[in-house]
This record gives structure tokens, sequence and C-alpha cells, in this order.
């Protein structure tokens, strides 16, 4: 099985790549400790999780990923099949269980997988979940079919400056360098799904039978999200039997750019009570 690279302070892991279902995926695999796998939004990639990676390597093997279609990967963005993606890297790696972290739209593959197959799971993190009773392809709060107009019209750097501008994707923290990573992810979205006549939305593994899950779920938010995703939050911490909600305070929909060390605490916290090894053969 592939050994956990180890952790060396202020080392940044190689990119790597896996071939899953037509599409190049680029992940990287860094830290020593259990498997926590890190699971971006719409137009983010893996790169968001650096604060938290600088952070928890030396307690968790983080294993991040562009998802299909976003960042270095290849494909057209299709939410629906995340958690066949998620499969597929986990099996690429020989992770038998392992602990999972997907933000906003990210949330949606990281449920399917533990809808297809829970006993993989020992835990989750949730952060910024969307309406769950939105369809995929048309996330809450989020215009798409305005800026499948726009990228088509204009073309997409006028799509990436609006949606840079949106209220998912503002900052509240001045911190330079953290601004600077965000913007960098925006600009390098290729908007394939915005820009191609029909995307392919493939229905997750399983439906979201969400009040069967028994793996301890952390809901988390920026207390300045945007109330239809701390209501989506509430809704949702209901419907799970074994979830907590916590809230980031000083921050929007993106709190561990906002505020990485709480949002730090509250994952480490979390995921040492709940997070386990386990590797196949």
């Amino acid at each position: 099985m592939p050994a956990s690279p180890t952790a060396v302070p202020g080392a940044r892991s190689a990119d790597r790549y896996l071939s899953a279902d037509g599409a190049r995926l680029r992940y990287r695999d860094e830290g020593d400790g259990p498997p926590v796998v890190l699971v971006h939004g719409w137009t983010l990639d893996l790169e968001m999780w650096d604060p938290q990676v600088d952070a928890l390597r030396s307690a968790f093997r983080l294993v991040r990923l562009d998802r299909r279609g976003h960042g270095q990967s290849g494909g057209v963005p299709a939410p629906g099949h995340d958690a066949l993606d998620l499969a597929a890297l986990c099996r690429h790696l020989g992770l038998a269980r392992v602990a999972l972290l997907g933000m906003s739209q990210g949330a949606r593959g990281v449920l399917g997988f533990v809808a297809a197959d829970p006993a993989r799971v020992s835990c989750v993190v949730l952060d910024g979940v969307p309406d769950f009773d939105v369809d995929p392809g048309a996330e809450d709060d989020v215009p798409i079919a305005h800026y499948r107009s726009l990228a088509r019209a204009a073309g997409i750097d006028a799509f990436r400056r609006a949606w840079a501008a949106h209220p998912l994707m503002r900052l509240r923290t001045t911190d330079p360098h953290r601004r600077a990573l965000l913007q960098a992810m925006i600009d390098r979205y290729p908007a394939r799904d915005l820009l191609q006549a029909a995307v392919n939305q493939e229905p997750s593994a399983g439906a979201d039978p969400f009040e069967t899950f028994r793996v301890p779920a952390l809901l988390i938010n920026g207390e300045c999200d945007l109330p239809r995703r701390l209501e989506a939050a509430a809704r949702l911490g209901r419907r799970l039997p074994a979830a907590e909600h916590a809230l980031v305070p000083d921050a929007g929909h993106l709190p561990n750019l906002d505020n990485p060390g709480h949002y730090e605490a509250l994952c480490r916290a979390f995921l040492t009570r709940h997070a386990t090894v386990a590797t196949s053969s």
C-alpha cells in the first residue's frame, strides 16, 4: 500500500495525478496520521487548503484534490460525479477508512461518498453547505444561468470578475497573501461548465438519506456567511443524527481563509476525537 509522505516543516508536496473515468485529476498527499480528504468548492482548487495543510500536517495525513474540471484537473465539473472520483482516489491510495472535509459544493460529493460507502468514513466536516433541496447544477445563491450567459457573451474574464465580487467570494480578512490566493484560484478556473453546451450531471452514488447517516459530522459556517447558507447548515444538522454546528467568528463563506486559526482549531479538535487510521492491504 502507498506510504504516507513524511511531514517536513515548510515543505510542499509535489502535484500527483490519477486517471478517473476519463479525467486526469490532480491531487497532493502530505502529512502523517489519520487520513483526511479535503474537497474544495466551486471555482476553487486544492490550493485553498494551503493554510490548513501547514497547520495540520503534523497530526493528520492530508489528501486534497482538484475536483473534476477545476484547477489543473481535466474533465467538466459534475458535482454528481464527485463521490465516484473520491472513491477512485481512495482506491488509488489504498485508504480503507478516511475522514472527509467538504466545502460548499464539495460537500455534495462528500455526502454522496458517505451514502455509497459509510463503512469507509470515520467522520465528516461540512463547511458552508449548499441547500440540498436545490439541484446541484444550480447552487442556491449562485446565478449559474447568468454566469453562463456572461461567460459566453463577454468571455471568461468577465465571468471571473463578476464571480469575484459575489458575496460568497468576498473575504473579510485583509491579509494580502490569502486574498491573492483566492484571486489566483478564480483566475485559473477553466469554467468548462459555463462554456460547453450541456453539462453531464451524473447522479451521486446513492441518494441523500441523511437521517440514516451514523458518522459524526461537524458543520461549520463563518458567522457572516449568507443567511441561506446558515439556514441550510441548520436544516442539514437537524437531519444528520450525529451532527454538531460551529461558527467561525469574523468570517464569511470562506472561513478557512478569513480566520484560519479558529477554523483549524475546530477541525483539529473534531478530527482528533473522531478520525481513525485504517488502510487496505
